[in-house]
């Protein structure tokens, strides 16, 4: 796994697991939105021992651009190993109960654009007939709560995706990896109360991140303590369910 893709280079998560792979020699290309941000961290990988670093800016949004940065990683990756999709925002749970431009913005920013991204990222990994695909979803996707099911629904939409993925491209020896974190403590939950045993630094989830690119693990919960949680929170009768505030 020398030759790496990372799509949402700019999010805290992307960004430990960026420099993991820097400092074991890895060749890098990044893709974010900002350009000066781009430019600082492709200087600082470099520095912390990167093979080689390049990028791109790419509002995921637009979705008739993916192709371009996709050949551009190509041409500068050659064969791609691993590619890395950490791609998403934290919507005001509030303000989408009250305002569907705000609901169906949030589902298309963290769901089908996504899903957009990964159709082109699949076609590539078919035509090299190799390579390992990990896809950052959420815990919030195993099942709607009433605190957070907007974002949670896109998430369950792009889990959902890359179940058939996996079996499709599986066929090929390609592995599709559904990365869910639990909470961690980035940009987009600092609105929250962080403290508690529940709570992860985004170096952690990074070292989850690579041992399951490198091992081309299936589904992976970050850290694995989330899986038994999400599996009793499922698991609760659907008339309790409605009884409590989660």
């Amino acid at each position: 796994m020398q030759n790496i893709l990372i799509i949402g280079a700019g999010s805290a998560i992307a960004k430990a697991c960026a420099r993991r792979f820097a400092s074991s020699g890895r060749h890098l290309f990044l893709v974010m939105r900002d350009e000066t941000a781009l430019s600082e961290q492709i200087a600082d990988l470099r520095c912390r021992g990167a093979g080689s670093v390049a990028g791109a800016t790419l509002d995921i949004l637009d979705t008739q651009k993916h192709d371009q940065v996709i050949r551009q990683a190509q041409a500068q990756l050659g064969q791609i190993d691993a590619i890395l999709v950490a791609h998403g925002s934290l919507p005001d749970q509030a303000v989408c109960e009250q305002n569907i431009e705000a609901t169906l913005s949030a589902i298309t920013l963290n769901g089908t654009a996504t899903v957009a991204l990964l159709t082109r990222l699949a076609q590539l990994l078919e035509q090299q007939q190799s390579g390992s695909l990990g896809v950052i979803t959420s815990v919030a996707g195993d099942r709607g709560r009433e605190s957070n099911y907007v974002y949670g629904c896109a998430k369950a939409m792009v889990s959902t995706f890359l179940q058939g993925l996996d079996q499709r491209l599986s066929k090929q020896g390609i592995r599709v990896i559904d990365i869910k974190p639990g909470f961690v403590i980035t940009p987009m939950t600092q609105a929250f109360d962080r403290n508690g045993p529940l709570w992860s630094e985004p170096d952690k989830i990074a070292r989850i991140i690579e041992r399951a690119l490198r091992h081309k693990r299936g589904t992976v919960y970050a850290p694995g303590f989330w899986q038994l949680i999400m599996t009793v929170i499922c698991s609760i009768p659907t008339p309790l369910f409605r009884k409590l505030r989660l």
